[in-house]
């Protein structure tokens, strides 16, 4: 008997193990997850093509709002807007019906497609993206009047092409974009005004019960959008588009596979690749491309991106890409210079219609640092350069202000820290914004940082005084650390500490006369470039590693509601960190340099397996477009980059037993971690490559080598294992990340 329950174990074991391994990895994609924002935006079941223009999704509060509008043609950036309207009905049309929202059921969102059940009407709508193109899918009820509506979701036009096409053009933020679409079957056309007279509307009446419409958008004209639906859905065969589309998932998701692992996190791992696949969008329309940085039209040499929110994506969006996708990396680098060659300045927030003055930094110097160090060089280095220069020494630091510089700024050049308003001074310089305010220990603490990978690149261009200019800048956030009371304070244009100062709540809405969307306990470990010079200040790693651990436990010290009243980015609470917003991301890596490891792999795992859950709270503050869930990725790959300008990554707990990228030079970087389980959170030993590893770090050279990182797990912390004094990840100021590791 026993035998055969032995056998049978066996049997089911195997058979749950195909059962998993049946599944594509597009099939754990659920893009409904987070679709309930804790505090702040939800996500949104986006279907589209990684990094292309069309990316579509119906118009709806969030995953709870059991009505939806019309669905946007496609989106102009992440958060900001949506171009025209298609949505189809049955019945008697009026101006209401363009506007009224509709219950719906039966929701199956893909990235590949999108599919939904309007309720009362009993419509049934697919919709599949391509590039630059898409496919809508409509089916009726029998014995109805049936329509497809159309609205104009800026100032604009719309006009029908005969009984078969429709086309339009809407005008946004200084510049166009056009569609172009066709029916399968020719429609009674009617165009509808709105209440004032205006043209906004359009109904093609069809007598069908099922009715498709293809269509393509460009931001270049309303012929190059047909041309666009020519090159991407030339015919009617629905399989094809979907096919190409599920094909084109398949080869981005499947650079990364698993082993292990329960249901729900493969679920939460591939939505989060998924995810990290939003930004930047390739806007190169049939070798042309329209730039909003100068208005002009231009032949396109190689692939010209746009839309990244580089506050967020600098982290680690853009360093995965740089390991899964490194010429994309160059191209999206090389657009960066172009913008800067069209306008005048190298932009922060590149987004469709231009520079979007945003959030502080200038995080391109990151970015590039980065891509260099870790081997991508195919874009102009020194053009970019001379671009972060000029941002960084003539460009203003104000928050959500872009160009020259104002009077803040010559004082920072001069005095070395951004300095602060006293509790209830009036603001007397124009160009700060009036609600994001200074900002001034952040804008210090960011521009440091940025100053130091500007160091790095001044190194490579052989520039040593502006090397050492950069070096000197890159110690400017020990302006702002008090000593004394062990946080980074602000201090006045005299060089007087402010006071009173909280540093769990001071700063108004945001923390933004201080700080960025945080408190002072989260900008106390902004120095990812000088770890080793802020423990210092700290009195040590032993004091350094108590205050990280204070930042876990300690208490909010007022209601959440007050809390979340003042600072409603700081979701996804453990103590005083913030898991819902991106200066934290390095945060629970910070233990590797102190000489505790577990707590690092301890930390990670309590926060994946809490805020990075698989349903529609599954994501605890705004997604950003990639830049939270490329967090995610990395940390259940079981590593992750602290410090972007050094190519080194920080080992954490994988959350699979194995997982394998698949690299570009066609070579393939394991993890592999034995006994892993939910319990089994900490690493006993370790070998990188077959050769005993003691290091909680390993370098952008051993993973694009194609190497296997072995670890071995177990229940309880080994406290010795990454510990020695040669273990410690590099940080220091003086450390040259374009020497050998």
């Amino acid at each position: 008997m026993l035998r055969y329950i032995c056998l049978l174990f066996l049997l089911t074991t195997a058979l749950k193990g195909v059962a998993q391994n049946s599944k594509t990895n597009l099939e754990y994609v659920d893009p409904t997850i987070g679709g309930v924002g804790h505090i702040l935006e939800p996500t949104r079941p986006t279907a589209h093509l990684p990094n292309s223009m069309v990316r579509v999704y119906p118009a709806k509060r969030d995953q709870l709002d059991d009505q939806l509008g019309f669905f946007p043609l496609t989106i102009i950036s992440h958060r900001l807007g949506e171009l025209f309207g298609i949505l189809p009905h049955s019945g008697s049309v009026d101006r209401a019906a363009f506007e009224r929202k509709y219950a719906y059921d039966q929701e199956k969102a893909a990235p590949h497609r999108y599919q939904v059940r309007l309720e009362e009407s009993g419509i049934g709508i697919e919709f599949i993206p391509s590039g630059k193109a898409g496919l809508f899918v409509f089916t009726y009820p029998e014995g109805k009047e049936n329509q497809v509506l159309f609205a104009l979701r800026h100032k604009g036009s719309l006009a029908f092409e005969g009984k078969k096409a429709l086309s339009g053009q809407e005008d946004f933020t200084g510049m166009s974009a056009w569609f172009y679409g066709e029916f399968s079957e020719p429609v009674s056309p009617e165009l509808v005004a709105d209440e004032k007279g205006v043209q906004r509307y359009a109904a093609a009446k069809t007598g069908r019960r099922e009715i498709l419409f293809r269509y393509a958008v460009s931001f270049i004209s309303s012929e190059q959008a047909k041309k666009n639906l020519r090159e991407e859905i030339p015919s009617w065969k629905r399989e094809e588009v979907l096919a190409k589309a599920t094909r084109s998932w398949n080869q981005v998701l499947d650079q990364v596979q698993l082993e292990g692992g329960t249901e729900a996190q493969r679920r939460t791992f591939y939505t989060s690749l998924y995810r990290s696949y939003e930004r930047m969008v390739n806007i190169t329309e049939q070798g042309r491309y329209y730039s909003a940085f100068d208005h002009q039209v231009h032949r396109a040499e190689r692939p010209f991106y746009t839309d990244n929110w580089i506050w967020d994506t600098y982290l680690s969006l853009e360093p995965l890409h740089t390991i899964l996708n490194p010429k994309m990396e160059a191209d999206k680098i090389a657009s960066y210079v172009r913008m800067y060659e069209q306008s005048g300045w190298l932009p922060s927030f590149a987004v469709l219609w231009g520079e979007h003055a945003c959030m502080t930094g200038n995080h391109a110097a990151a970015w590039v640092a980065d891509v260099w160090a870790k081997g991508v060089r195919d874009f102009d280095l020194p053009k970019a350069y001379e671009g972060l220069r000029k941002n960084a020494l003539e460009g203003t630091l104000l928050p959500w202000r872009y160009g020259p510089m104002s009077s803040v700024d010559s004082f920072y050049h001069q005095n070395n820290y951004f300095p602060a308003l006293r509790p209830g001074e009036k603001e007397t310089v124009k160009e700060v914004h009036g609600f994001e305010r200074r900002q001034a220990v952040a804008v210090t603490l960011q521009h440091s940082y940025d100053d130091w990978c500007l160091a790095q690149l001044a190194r490579e261009l052989r520039k040593p005084q502006e090397a050492e200019l950069f070096l000197k800048k890159s110690a400017n956030y020990r302006n702002v650390f008090r000593q004394e009371k062990g946080f980074m304070w602000p201090k006045d244009s005299e060089g007087r500490w402010i006071e009173p100062f909280d540093p769990k709540f001071s700063g108004g809405m945001g923390g933004r006369d201080y700080f960025t969307e945080n408190n002072a306990y989260t900008y106390n470990w902004d120095v990812k470039h000088d770890l080793q010079g802020l423990f210092g200040m700290m009195g040590g790693k032993a004091a350094a590693e108590a205050k990280l651990d204070e930042l876990f436990r300690e208490g909010l010290g007022r209601s959440k509601y007050e809390l979340w009243g003042t600072f409603p980015d700081a979701t996804g609470l453990v103590g005083q960190f913030v898991m819902g917003n991106e200066p934290s991301f390095h945060v629970p890596y910070l233990y590797n340099y102190l000489g505790s490891p577990w707590k690092t792999q301890k930390r990670i795992r309590m926060l994946l397996d809490t805020w990075y859950t698989d349903n529609l709270f599954g994501i605890p503050g705004d997604e950003d477009g990639g830049g939270m869930t490329s967090f995610v990725v990395f940390s259940m790959m079981g590593f992750y980059p602290v410090t972007p300008g050094i190519p080194a990554y920080n080992i954490g707990s994988p959350s699979f037993e194995k997982v394998s990228v698949k690299l570009d030079n066609g070579k393939t970087f394991t993890v592999v971690a034995r006994n892993n389980s939910p319990e089994n959170k900490y690493i006993q030993r370790a070998r990188l490559n077959g050769r005993v590893w003691d290091k909680p770090w390993f370098t952008h050279e051993d993973l694009v080598s194609g190497g296997t990182l072995e670890l071995e797990m177990g229940s309880l912390p080994n406290k010795k294992w990454g510990t020695g004094e040669n273990a410690v990840p590099p940080s220091a100021i003086d450390f040259n990340p374009l020497t050998k590791l």
